[in-house]
């Protein structure tokens, strides 16, 4: 449990530093932008890592069972998924899609968190999708003040079919791959 928590405290709390305009802009001016982004992305490796490994730790050691989900939530759960897989890719490809969501990739980590808080009723699952879950709103929320122009849609539907395809193919290969070789849990 403790891993987790401090996984979850370095990588939050390093996506917060991105929300808090002036401080962020007080380290590029001192660090520079390259040592910035490096620190910044060493960091966040550092948390997603302890997290996910002190996640699996903490289930391992069964964690308070505070509700059974129902068997339904594990559909539901699965199509929520390729929802938020299809997001998060659109987040990097210019479409319909990104201009729609405005901010995709939020949009996909708070599917994706729900998603798994309807499936996993263990306390371990919901303080680690509950927070990040909590993180994301209060990143959107902070976007929404700093009034940034939103994604334009593109003339064509090219990268509308990128974007579906590539979600896909995510979806798949985390279902298929790294949910059962890396999580431990088939999920198909």
């Amino acid at each position: 449990m403790v891993m987790m928590l401090l996984g979850l405290v370095v990588f939050l709390g390093i996506h917060l530093v991105t929300t808090v305009r002036g401080l962020r802009a007080g380290l590029i001016a001192q660090l520079g932008e390259g040592p910035y982004k490096g620190f910044y992305s060493l960091l966040a490796a550092s948390g997603l890592l302890l997290t996910a490994y002190g996640y699996a730790l903490w289930r391992a050691s069964g964690p308070l069972q505070v509700w059974n989900p129902p068997v339904g939530m594990r559909h539901l759960t699965l199509l929520l998924m390729l929802f938020a897989a299809i997001a998060i890719v659109a987040a990097y490809v210019p479409s319909h899609v990104k201009a729609w969501l405005k901010h995709p990739m939020l949009v996909g980590v708070k599917t994706w968190a729900v998603a798994h808080l309807l499936a996993n009723g263990d306390i371990a699952s919901i303080v680690l999708f509950g927070a990040v879950l909590a993180w994301a709103v209060f990143d959107r929320i902070s976007l929404k003040r700093r009034d940034l122009p939103a994604p334009v849609a593109p003339k064509n539907w090219a990268g509308d079919a990128l974007v579906v395809g590539g979600g896909l193919v995510l979806y798949l290969a985390l279902a298929y791959l790294f949910h059962p070789y890396v999580v431990g849990v088939p999920v198909m």
